[in-house]
């Protein structure tokens, strides 16, 4: 006997429809700071309705009324108020705002979750503000969780996000998506030297998607903070929306390899923890819990990219996750060639956390003293000093080269350094293992 799928838990849906209901918002009446302030009433609403008066039939429709009328009460004034209504009157489906008869439901013509992705990467806006921006309102990370992310200061993550906020405020834009804007653009105008110009702002705004989508996904698939080790609401959404920008986007290499590289990392998800919720690492993972549907679509897609697109980070970086997959067993990791792929990334990419990974992979071919060296020239950096990932990856090499004393305390430092429950046990296990 089959039974129906249950329906996912209200605070999961809202968390899902808050963005969608935000960029419904900004895309009809503007007015950024309102629009989020009201979405967060509607949220109020509906958690506290919800439970008592039971889920609308049409939950997306409901929030975006709700916070409709929120976001008209915060603007009203006569004049302002009637041109307001008239304007969303004629710019709303009458189905937007109503629910669907009994049975029946409507996917939204238009994912507005996408369309607030490209509003928040904007051309206008300084790449950092974009960036943290659209984490704030997409990812709906905290600005704690952004500055983690991102390895900056709290305080000064909270500057970007107000700066953005503002700039949007006071200089309108289109809100479309990169296709959108160029099928008009360029009927508008054909001239080649502001073709180019456009073309360059929408590579920007587009890798400044891709790059939000990467930090989203990987916020879910490891926090930074909390006492589970992954957020599968993020990772799952990040994969969702990276699927929209594929299929909008489908001669693109880079959006081709970061959906591969989420597909290919997040198919290890069901294997990374164990019973009580502790981190399990990669060389120790059941690899028959691997999903290998995920990893077969991650493969083609990655394979596909890069034999037909220009070469990018985040195929590089999909294509290294792929040898991790394919390899039957951690004993059969072809570390070579990941080690070849590295030396590609760190040429394109000479990011720190790049760097780290690529010493990790030296220590696996040249041994871990040289990959030591690698790292000491990290110490110096300004993102990852003081970083629980660069003690941690000291940690393992040391304990790699026998330097057992040492690599205790790194452990143990690792530890204190981290937020996440899980990650802080794991590393607090490995220095007490070391001491035994």
């Amino acid at each position: 006997m089959t039974h129906p799928a249950p329906e996912p838990a209200s605070e999961d849906l809202l968390r899902r429809l808050a963005p969608q209901v935000l960029g419904a918002l900004l895309r009809r009446y503007g007015h950024f700071d309102a629009a989020e302030d009201a979405v967060q009433e509607a949220l109020l609403a509906a958690a506290r309705q919800w439970p008592e008066e039971g889920r609308p039939r049409n939950p997306r429709g409901w929030l975006i009324r709700v916070a409709s009328r929120r976001l008209t009460d915060q603007l009203r004034s006569e004049d302002a108020r009637r041109r307001r209504e008239e304007t969303a009157a004629a710019l709303t489906p009458r189905d937007e705002f109503v629910a669907p008869p009994p049975g029946e439901g409507r996917a939204p013509a238009e994912d507005d979750t996408l369309t607030l992705l490209f509003l928040c990467c904007r051309a206008d806006l300084p790449a950092a503000g974009r960036i943290a921006l659209t984490l704030r309102a997409v990812g709906g990370l905290t600005t704690a969780e952004i500055a983690r992310a991102l390895l900056v200061p709290e305080a000064t993550m909270a500057q970007r996000i107000s700066r953005a906020k503002r700039r949007i405020r006071t200089s309108p834009s289109p809100f479309g998506t990169p296709a959108e804007t160029a099928d008009r653009e360029q009927e508008q105008e054909q001239e080649q030297e502001q073709e180019q110009e456009r073309e360059r702002e929408r590579a920007a705004r587009l890798a400044d998607v891709l790059h939000v989508l990467y930090l989203i996904f990987n916020e879910g698939y490891t926090a930074t903070s909390g006492r589970e080790l992954q957020r599968a609401d993020l990772a799952t959404e990040a994969i969702r929306l990276t699927r929209a920008v594929h299929a909008l986007l489908p001669d693109d290499g880079e959006a081709a390899g970061l959906l591969a590289l989420m597909l290919l990392t997040d198919a290890r998800r069901a294997a990374r923890t164990g019973p009580d919720g502790s981190l399990v690492p990669l060389a120790e993972q059941d690899r028959t819990r691997w999903d290998r549907d995920a990893i077969a679509e991650g493969v083609a897609l990655v394979s596909d990219a890069l034999t037909r697109t220009p070469l990018g980070p985040y195929q590089l970086r999909a294509a290294i996750a792929a040898v991790h997959d394919e390899a039957a067993g951690d004993e059969d990791t072809d570390w070579a060639e990941i080690l070849a792929l590295y030396e590609v990334l760190v040429r394109l990419v000479p990011g720190p956390v790049e760097r780290l990974g690529h010493a990790v992979a030296v220590a696996m071919v040249h041994g871990p003293r040289r990959a030591l060296d690698l790292l000491a020239a990290l110490d110096d950096d300004d993102h990852l000093a003081g970083h629980h990932r660069l003690e941690a990856v000291r940690a393992h090499l040391l304990e790699m080269a026998g330097d057992r004393a040492a690599a205790r305390a790194a452990y143990a430092k690792a530890a204190g350094l981290t937020l996440s429950t899980p990650e802080r046990r794991y590393l607090q296990s490995r220095a007490a293992r070391i001491a035994e």
